[in-house]
């Protein structure tokens, strides 16, 4: 009895399906990490082509590129750690003057519109008083314990996936031309030549990405470094890094120059505060509403809402790997509707 070629192309199609469903299942907590190494190696592809044609190897390219994005990676984060526990023992000797002898009320809290009076009455009962002030840091002490050992072990986690993302991308990087060879045959094989050119768009739309958050990003850090440090801010490029490498996400930067803002009014200068804050509005709205949308927009062929939807969307969706992600599905689907409306208005 000869075999039905109906029934083995459906055992092979459930076969398939379940192999992907299982493996999807298999390595869920590495895809992440996974997604991570491709929009990296994405994103920097053009480097790596040209070190190639220059004549070096594919194994010592990857392992440059690997090690510099590694540098460029955790060196900002490094020195920003290294920052913050050279303050922290200023913080801890101002935690055990409080303890001893309170803290007292400065005058321009109740200076403050409409919370002034609310603000100075809360501090006069809770940090004026050594009693009250040692009473709320036991308090704040004991939940930050559990804190801290939540933070660390989601630092831990975090770190795995930066290592193995950096693992995955080594290989991306070595074998990444037999990887798209391979891949572009049998995708045109299941889907037909208009695929090449979506994953194409899908491409362009990560890289396009990438450059406007991280460009951009480092321009809002630039930019802001410049008004913390004419506002007479402690540390202004300190501030000013932070501000860089969380402006790549979407309300990162408000984050830095909120608390720039407050520290300010910290010491009295509640009027530099309050233009440090507006200015940083301002810069974070034109960047994110304008210019980021058109940079990326332009590069992608992604109108300007399609890119804050992707954008926005992404991020809510897949996290931080989905201000990548959510552009590039947008471009998809985008070039699927223009192919088929092309279709059809030549049918």
């Amino acid at each position: 009895m000869k075999p039905d070629p109906d029934y083995q192309l459906l055992a092979r199609v459930v076969l398939v399906i379940a192999a992907v469903l299982l493996a999807i299942w298999m390595l869920w907590h590495f895809l992440a990490a996974l997604a991570w190494a491709a929009v990296l190696a994405i994103a920097t592809w053009p480097l790596r082509e040209r070190l190639t044609r220059g004549g070096t190897t594919a194994t010592m390219t990857a392992a440059l590129l690997t090690a510099l994005l590694a540098l460029a990676l955790m060196v900002p984060f490094a020195v920003l750690g290294v920052q913050i526990a050279r303050e922290a023992g200023v913080l801890a000797r101002g935690l055990r003057d409080l303890r001893e002898s309170g803290l007292a009320t400065p005058d321009w809290i109740a200076q403050l519109p409409l919370v002034g009076t609310y603000v100075a009455s809360w501090w006069q009962e809770h940090l004026a008083d050594p009693e009250a002030a040692k009473e709320l840091i036991s308090r704040a002490e004991a939940a930050g314990v559990l804190h801290w050992t939540r933070l660390g072990s989601q630092l831990a986690g975090r770190i795995a996936i930066l290592l193995f993302s950096l693992l995955a991308l080594f290989f991306l990087y070595r074998d990444g031309p037999r990887l798209i060879e391979e891949s572009e045959t049998l995708i045109t094989r299941l889907f037909g030549p208009p695929i090449r050119r979506i994953g194409r768009d899908a491409v362009n739309a990560v890289r396009a990405t990438v450059n406007g958050l991280v460009l951009v990003g480092l321009a809002e850090g630039a930019i802001l470094g410049i008004a913390y440090l004419l506002a007479g801010l402690q540390h202004p490029l300190l501030f000013a890094s932070a501000t860089g490498v969380l402006a790549a996400i979407p309300f990162g930067a408000p984050l830095i120059f909120g608390v720039a803002a407050l520290t300010l009014v910290a010491q009295s200068q509640v009027t530099a505060g309050v233009l440090v804050f507006v200015f940083g509005c301002v810069v974070v709205f034109v960047a994110d509403h304008f210019v980021r949308p058109i940079l990326i927009g332009s590069a992608a062929r992604i109108p300007f809402l399609w890119v804050l939807l992707g954008i926005f969307g992404g991020l809510e969706t897949f996290g931080i790997v989905g201000l990548f992600l959510g552009p590039a599905i947008i471009s998809v689907l985008l070039a699927i509707w223009r192919d088929a409306v092309a279709v059809s208005d030549r049918g």
